[in-house]
């Protein structure tokens, strides 16, 4: 019962955070399709890329998109769930991997190189010390409890987390960034991500839960039935999403969730990466629900919460590459496409300029 209290006294604190928060800007929305159509090209010829322009102008409140400055926030933290047998490494991989995201050497680093991206790795709760140059410390704790024993997290750190996220949207925006992505680093975050998501979409675990890193088949059984207990243990509800990501969640998705809320108060467009961060954005969308005006869909991973949680939000993703990396890599790979569409869109001849007459709509 006391839970249930703290949960409603936080939950008011968010959304009093997020009052400000409106849906986004229908006339920029209409004055950049207008745009897309008087451009000398079949209509909707770019599809899906073209929707996502146009959204990106209603979030910005202008028909003129600029992606020039991107940025890849990366929360890295370990889960006290490990303890379970649920990974085939240990917590000692998140520290490694977060000191190479400070030394440009991990996945994430070289596909941004590529796509014109900065990589900000986050310590939000590293079980190790994190001494590299380049890591935003914000540490919360050194891991979570093992959610199959305990709340994951207090709602004091869940609230704190949160916070942390939004802090970091409204910093990168006053540095210029014009577009953000999340990704996440943590051994044992699908399993806290699976736990969310099957809650969130109310489906049972063994529909939300893949193998994350490579599970053998017995690993994978372990796992679901890790899930199924942990859930059974604390009995969150959808409408608790502040609850349910204490009891379950990691300092990562807490951090993410708060990334998503502080691009829609900053109104800046958040990519989302695959299961983890779609995790995140369903409890962001719970506390807020215009958040998803502000959330663009990179890829539909490899892990089932993916796909189903994406038709949840109301996204739809561009790219079908079974991935399953995570740290941002998935939306690493969007930022090429949405340069190359903002070319189109903003440099084109129009049907006016080589004086043809404009494709007529019939639907």
């Amino acid at each position: 019962m006391l839970w249930k209290k703290m949960e409603q006294y936080y939950q008011q604190q968010l959304l009093c955070l997020c009052k400000n928060v409106h849906p986004a800007n229908q006339k920029a929305k209409e004055e950049s399709r207008h745009r897309w159509d008087k451009i000398a090209k079949p209509l909707y010829g770019l599809g899906l890329l073209e929707d996502l322009i146009v959204k990106i102008a209603a979030m910005g409140e202008t028909g003129d998109v600029c992606l020039d400055r991107k940025g890849i926030v990366v929360f890295c933290a370990d889960n006290g769930v490990v303890a379970e047998g649920v990974t085939q490494t240990d917590s000692s991989v998140t520290a490694v991997v977060t000191e190479n995201f400070a030394r440009g050497i991990a996945s994430v680093n070289q596909m941004a190189s590529v796509a014109g991206a900065d990589v900000l790795p986050v310590d939000i709760g590293v079980a190790a010390d994190i001494l590299e140059p380049g890591v935003r410390r914000c540490k919360i704790a050194r891991g979570t409890k093992n959610l199959r024993r305990e709340p994951a997290m207090t709602m004091e750190q869940t609230l704190a987390a949160i916070h942390e996220g939004i802090q970091i949207a409204g910093g990168m925006k006053d540095a210029g960034y014009q577009i953000l992505a999340v990704g996440e680093m943590g051994i044992g975050n699908t399993t806290t991500g699976s736990a969310i998501a099957s809650v969130m979409l109310g489906e049972k675990p063994e529909k939300v839960t893949g193998r994350g890193a490579g599970l053998s088949e017995e690993g994978l059984e372990r796992k679901i039935q890790v899930i199924r207990e942990a859930i059974a243990l604390h009995q969150p509800k959808p409408e608790e999403p502040l609850l349910t990501l204490a009891c379950l969640g990691g300092f990562d998705i807490a951090g993410m969730c708060g990334l998503m809320l502080g691009g829609a108060i900053y109104r800046i467009p958040v990519v989302l990466d695959g299961m983890i961060s779609v995790a995140a954005a369903l409890v962001a969308k719970k506390i807020c629900p215009f958040v998803t005006d502000y959330l663009l869909a990179s890829h539909a991973g490899r892990e089932p919460a993916c796909s189903l949680g994406l038709e949840q939000l109301g996204l739809e993703p561009l790219i079908h590459g079974r991935l399953a990396l995570g740290e941002g890599t998935g939306a690493a790979l969007l930022f090429p496409l949405l340069d190359m569409a903002e070319a189109v869109y903003q440099q084109n001849s129009t049907f006016e300029d080589i004086q043809i007459k404009a494709y007529e709509k019939f639907e």
